[in-house]
Formats: C-alpha cells, structure tokens, sequence
C-alpha cells in the first residue's frame, strides 16, 4: 500500500477502503469462496485483467500444492504437468462468458445479464466486484442486488461520486477522478495492489 500511495498520491484517500476491499475478498477466499467480477467496457477489459491476475502467477512463483504433486506421483506426465502449473485464486469474469450473455441479452434482457450470472454462479461466501467508472452502470447493479439477496459480499471500484453502488456494496474504493479515461487511469493501480497483496498473502513463498 506505501508503495501505491508513494507512486500516485492521489490515492491516498483511499488507502482504508481498498484495504477493506482486500479484507472482503481475502476472507472470502478462504472460505472457500470464489471470485465474480462484472463491468462493461473498459471496465469489462479490467475484469478480464484482474482475473488474468488471480488465476496464475503475478509477480510471485505460485508452485502447486503437495496434494496435487502427490496425487499426479505416480503419472508418467506428472513432472511436466507439475512443471507447468501455478496456483490460482478462484476467479470469474462475467464479462467473458460471451455464449450465455449474448443468449440472454438476445431472448431475456440485456440489463440482468449479469444478474442472471451471479444468481447462477453465486453462493453467500463468494464475492462481487463490480466495476463502473459512473458507479451507476445498470446491468452492474442489478447484479449487486442479486449478490446481496444470496448472502454474497459486493465490493466495488468507481470514480469520485457517491453512486448506486456505492449505496449498495459492503466496500467501494472511489478514485478521486470523475471523467472516465482519468478513472480508469487510476482504477489500474488500484487492483494491481488489490492482487498483488493476495498473492503475498496466499502464496508466499517464491
């Protein structure tokens, strides 16, 4: 976090809050939970990022497990296998299921797309994250209702505004620009720290 501030001081203000979005998704992650992310845009390319993020190796070698190593011993391919893998955090970008959403957006509804994915894919130790520069991006909120009423955690990254999201997720971090290209701008190392530190936290050892 000292390194973030000390590279943008613009986020200073926002230091407690995405120390708490961290909170929320660390916890959740050793519930057993799993990750969903929604966005649109840009902020669905941001999905994709933080997902890529999560799921493989960041900055740390992420060696499988001991029960995995133990349990591919005996396979004539398991050195390679082994070799080739890292450790992941359970993680889905919504924006990604492109089949199921053009489905639904085509015969259902365009604004509960993801809604219709977080009820499918959400149980109450799984976490929401929604991104959305305005922090009032429909289909996002919607989504955020639906995670609420499963007993699932929202958190969410927005710009300066108080927003619907901001009234309905557990945690926002609201980067101190409000037009859009300077809120994404700033919403990129926010999340880079946000994985970075999981990674520290969950797979400490190079």
């Amino acid at each position: 976090m000292k390194e973030l501030i000390t590279r943008y001081p613009a986020l200073a203000d926002c230091a407690k809050d995405i120390e708490a979005l961290i909170h929320v998704l660390e916890t959740g992650f050793r519930a057993g939970g799993k990750l969903l992310l929604c966005g649109n845009g840009g902020s669905a390319s941001d999905c994709e990022h933080i997902a890529g993020e999560l799921l493989k190796s960041f900055v740390l070698t992420r060696r499988p497990d001991d029960t995995l190593a133990a349990a591919l011993a005996e396979d004539e391919e398991g050195g390679y296998i082994l070799s080739h893998l890292q450790q992941g955090l359970p993680t889905i970008s919504l924006p990604s299921q492109i089949g199921v959403s053009t489905a639904f957006v085509n015969d259902v509804a365009a604004d509960t797309v993801y809604a219709q994915l977080t009820y499918a894919y959400g149980k109450p130790c799984d976490v929401l994250w929604c991104l959305s520069t305005s922090g009032n991006s429909r289909n996002a909120v919607l989504a955020a209702k639906v995670a609420k009423a499963r007993g699932m955690k929202v958190v969410a990254l927005t710009g300066a505004k108080e927003s619907k999201l901001s009234a309905l997720a557990d945690v926002t971090v609201k980067v101190p620009e409000t037009e859009t290209f300077k809120v994404q701008e700033l919403h990129l190392p926010v999340y880079h720290t946000v994985c970075l530190t999981l990674e520290r936290t969950f797979f400490p050892e190079v």
